[in-house]
C-alpha cells in the first residue's frame, strides 16, 4: 500500500499512447498526463522514458507505479502472464509483476480466456477498467470496450466467463483507407458524409454470417448507384458495428440481465464511440448503458492502490 505521504501513480500505457494518474491516499487524482509515448515507441527504453515523465506527475521518486495495458506485453517493458479465468477480477493485486531491478514498479497481468472449443482471446489494459467497474458494484453482466480492438466480456459475480474480440476499428480503418472499397468509398475530390440512414442501413445487414461477403456489398452499392459515395463510410461502420452486435445476441445467456426487456449492456468508451454503439444497440433492441473509460479506470488503479502490496 502506498504511503499516505506519497502520490501513487496508475499508467494506462498503451500501444501508441499512454496516460497517467497521480492519486492521494484516499484515490482522488490530483494531477494526470497524457502523451503519444506508447509502448511499441519507447520499446527498448521504457525505464528511461517513464522517469523523464514521472516529475509532471510527482515530485517524488519513491511513488509507487503500477502500468496496465500492452507495456506488460511481448514488446512491452516486461512480459507479464496472462491470467485465467479462474482469477477473480479482484484478486488482480496479488498477481502483479515486478519490473527487475525497479523498486516500486509494478505491471497488472492482462487475461487470456478460451471458448468452449479451445479458442484462446486476450486482453490486456482492459482488466484494469473492468476491475474498477467491479469495485463500483457492477459484478455481472456483458461489457463492452470498443476501439481499435473491440473486447466483449462476460462478467459473473466479478470473474470473465466470457471474453470475444472484434477488429472492429482495424478493419474500419483499414477498408476506409486502403484498397478497393475505399476507393469507391472516396472518389476523387468528395469528402465522406455521415448519413444516420447508411448507418442504421449497415446495422441492419450486419446480421451473422459471412463478413467477408457482407462488405463486398458496401461496394456493390455504391458501384450500382445504389449508395452515393460519400455515404460508404457510415455504412461501413453500422456493418462493422451491427455485426458485432448482432454475433454477440445471437449467444446470449438466457439469463442476461434486461431493460424492459431488452438485453442490458454496460460500455465504456469515448463519447463518440458510445453514441454509435448506442444508436446500433437501440436498432436491434438491446439497451447500452455508458460508463466513463476515466471513472473506471480510476476505480480500477484506486482498488490495487488500497490492496496491493
Amino acid at each position: 500500500m502506498a504511503h499516505s505521504h506519497t502520490p501513487w501513480i496508475g499508467v494506462d500505457w498503451g500501444t501508441t499512447h499512454r496516460r497517467a494518474y497521480a492519486l492521494d491516499a484516499a484515490g482522488q487524482c490530483s494531477t494526470e498526463a497524457s502523451d503519444d509515448q506508447g509502448a511499441l515507441t519507447t520499446r527498448g527504453r521504457h525505464a528511461e522514458s517513464l522517469a523523464a515523465w514521472l516529475p509532471s506527475l510527482t515530485s517524488s521518486a519513491d511513488s509507487p507505479v503500477v502500468m496496465s495495458g500492452m507495456v506488460g506485453s511481448a514488446f512491452g517493458w516486461v512480459e507479464a502472464p496472462y491470467l485465467g479465468p479462474e482469477v477473480a477480477l479482484e484478486a488482480i493485486p496479488q498477481h502483479l509483476v515486478a519490473v527487475p531491478g525497479q523498486a516500486r514498479r509494478h505491471i497488472v497481468p492482462g487475461y487470456c480466456v478460451r471458448d468452449a472449443t479451445g479458442q484462446p482471446d486476450v486482453m490486456r489494459g482492459e482488466e484494469t477498467q473492468l476491475l474498477g467497474a467491479v469495485a463500483m458494484g457492477l459484478r455481472d453482466g456483458w461489457f463492452v470496450l470498443p476501439g481499435t480492438h473491440s473486447k466483449w466480456v462476460l462478467l459473473r459475480d466479478g470473474r470473465i466467463a466470457q471474453l470475444r474480440t472484434y477488429m472492429t476499428g482495424e478493419l474500419f480503418a483499414l477498408l476506409s483507407t486502403h484498397g478497393t472499397l475505399a476507393a469507391a468509398a472516396q472518389p476523387a475530390g468528395t469528402d465522406p458524409l455521415w448519413s444516420q440512414a447508411a448507418f442504421a442501413d449497415g446495422v441492419a445487414a450486419g446480421a451473422p454470417g459471412a463478413l467477408a461477403h457482407q462488405l463486398f456489398a458496401c461496394r456493390a452499392r455504391v458501384v450500382t448507384g445504389t449508395m452515393p459515395a460519400n455515404q460508404a463510410q457510415a455504412y461501413l461502420s453500422g456493418l462493422l458495428i451491427g455485426s458485432e452486435l448482432q454475433d454477440v445476441l445471437r449467444d446470449l445467456d438466457p439469463h442476461t440481465a434486461t431493460t424492459d426487456g431488452r438485453p442490458q449492456f454496460h460500455l465504456i468508451g469515448s463519447p463518440a464511440l458510445a453514441e454509435a454503439y448506442q444508436v446500433a444497440a437501440r436498432q436491434l433492441g438491446s439497451a447500452l448503458t455508458v460508463l466513463s473509460p476515466r471513472e473506471v479506470i480510476l476505480s480500477g488503479f484506486h482498488y490495487i492502490q488500497t490492496h496491493g502490496a
